[in-house]
C-alpha cells in the first residue's frame, strides 16, 4: 500500500467521477476506492503507487483551484496524450494546450494540458 497521492476539490462528485473514469482510463487508471463524495484513482485501480483522491470539500465550502497547481499524468505513448486529451474535452474538461512537442521541457517532451469540470488543471506526458 502507498500513501502517495493529491487530493483535488470537486464542485461536484457525480460531474468528477464521470470526468476522470473516462480521462484515466486511457492510460490504464481505474478506480480505487469509492465512497459518497469521495473517489480515489490509481494505476490499474491497484493499491501501489501514485493515488489521485477526487472529493467535495470537507468544510462545506465550495471547491477552488490553486493558482499555479497541476497534477500531470504519466503517457506510454503520444497516442495516449492525444486519447487523455480528447476524453477530457468529451466529458466537459477544457482545454489548456494541444498535444504537441514542448521542446522547451526536452527534446522527447510530449504533452497536453486541459482543465477538469471544477477547474483543476491537469497535464499528460509522454517523455519518449
Amino acid at each position: 500500500m502507498t500513501d502517495v497521492y493529491a487530493t483535488l476539490g470537486a464542485k461536484d462528485a457525480a460531474a468528477a467521477a464521470t470526468f476522470y473514469d473516462a480521462v484515466l482510463s486511457t492510460i490504464g487508471w481505474a478506480v480505487r476506492d469509492d465512497f459518497p463524495g469521495w473517489r480515489s484513482y490509481s494505476k490499474g485501480g491497484g493499491p501501489d503507487g501514485f493515488t489521485l483522491w477526487l472529493c467535495t470539500p470537507f468544510d462545506g465550502a465550495a471547491a477552488s483551484v490553486g493558482n499555479g497547481t497541476m497534477i500531470g499524468f504519466p503517457a506510454a505513448a503520444r497516442e495516449d496524450v492525444h486519447a487523455f486529451h480528447a476524453a477530457a474535452l468529451a466529458h466537459g474538461g477544457t482545454d489548456e494546450g494541444p498535444p504537441g512537442p514542448r521542446p522547451h521541457y526536452g527534446p522527447d517532451w510530449y504533452s497536453a494540458y486541459m482543465r477538469d469540470p471544477s477547474g483543476n488543471k491537469l497535464s499528460i506526458v509522454f517523455n519518449g
